[in-house]
């Protein structure tokens, strides 16, 4: 009944059908070429951004100038081994958006970074800093601590002070007082302590992290204290500079402090060998009686109450012993001679007489025993 023909004739379904499974395997081969090309590309790609130091140990230090392009820095970054590929680099830093992040300055890369963090460190502008670890001990006076300053390439002294004398420091606590050796010279402000200071600084920005390091520690509980005593700020600090420069055992400090302020309470001569000295600007073993009377506001054995202002930079033990003396009834201490630094306190004059002529005695058999002492 029915014609086979119909299921045969050229260009039926048969043949269709074959030439479609050409055309997919066509495409499917196009497919897998196109995978392997992605897949080698990603390899590459991966292989870039990888660490380019590896795992060594030193640490690369690299520097970025001002207004370089995200290419510029990449050409620098792989000159310097940080990164493997700067068009990797490259195309990563716009890919991510940090193109236009990148900050200029001295970078320190450590082994082992990625691209990211890379990356992430030069947007941040995490830039090396050069500063000069300086140590300013307690008991100095303006002029040491420039010259400590300038021995530490820091700054020159001559110039150091020179910003001290000349330029105005707006802080709370020197505007209290005026005139020689007070606030208008920052002696006694100058806080004592450890710092970091940046290489380019100028002195300005020197002084003024001093200042600001003493304006930490005289918090509002040492001005609460002070209003107490019934003292200004200036003179809290006049006082403990004087007791940081006669007491050499920090322990001593609260006992010394408590003489001192039972001499001012009873309008006693302060009669510290510190201020002399201070006045005659070098420190002297013993003092002659000529010391003694040498002219000057600043000398205690010749005039009542504390001196104009601080003699040296008192540091924290200091401070808070002018503010907290010893509960002690003593009014005089005499320095021992047997080298330790320790005094001999005692409450009468009559005491006092003979602890001087004991430290007299010790410091003699000492000089006996070693010369050179």
């Amino acid at each position: 009944m029915y014609q086979s023909k119909a299921c045969f004739l050229p260009g039926s379904g048969v043949e269709k059908l074959s030439g479609t499974s050409k055309v997919w395997r066509f495409l499917l081969n196009i497919f897998i070429l196109g995978l392997l090309v992605f897949f080698l590309v990603s390899f590459q790609l991966t292989r870039e951004v990888l660490p380019a130091t590896g795992s060594g140990e030193e640490e690369v230090m690299v520097e970025i100038p001002q207004g370089a392009t995200s290419a510029e820095v990449a050409g620098i970054l792989q000159e310097e081994e940080v990164v493997r590929n700067q068009i990797a680099f490259s195309l990563y830093a716009n890919y991510m958006g940090y193109a236009h992040k990148l900050q200029a300055g001295k970078y320190e890369f450590s082994p082992g970074m990625t691209l990211k963090e890379i990356m992430d460190k030069l947007a941040r502008g995490e830039v090396v800093i050069d500063s000069i670890t300086v140590t300013i001990p307690e008991g100095l006076h303006k002029e040491q601590v420039a010259q400590r300053l300038e021995d530490h390439d820091v700054t020159r002294a001559e110039s150091f002070l020179e910003c001290a004398r000349e330029e105005f420091f707006d802080f709370w606590f020197l505007q209290e007082g005026e005139g020689e050796g007070g606030n208008s010279s920052l002696e006694g402000y100058l806080f004592p302590d450890t710092y970091q200071i940046q290489v380019e600084w100028e002195d300005r920005e020197i002084i003024e992290l001093l200042l600001n390091r003493f304006d930490e520690v005289f918090d509002d509980s040492y001005q609460d204290r002070a209003e107490e005593l019934g003292l200004a700020v200036h003179e809290v600090v006049t006082l403990a500079s004087i007791i940081e420069r006669e007491a050499m055992v920090k322990e001593e400090q609260p006992l010394v402090s408590a003489v001192f302020h039972r001499r001012l309470e009873r309008d006693m001569l302060l009669q510290s060998c510190a201020t002399v000295q201070y006045v005659l600007g070098e420190v002297k073993p013993v003092l002659t009686y000529q010391d003694l009377e040498v002219e000057s506001p600043y000398n205690t054995y010749t005039n009542y109450g504390l001196p104009p202002g601080p003699i040296a930079s008192p540091g924290k033990g200091a401070l808070e012993a002018a503010l907290y003396p010893a509960d002690t009834k003593y009014l005089y201490f005499v320095l021992k001679g047997d080298g330790s630094g320790e005094h001999y306190f005692s409450e009468t004059l009559g005491e006092h007489l003979d602890y001087r002529d004991k430290a007299n005695r010790e410091r003699a058999e000492r000089n006996q025993d070693n010369p050179e002492n």
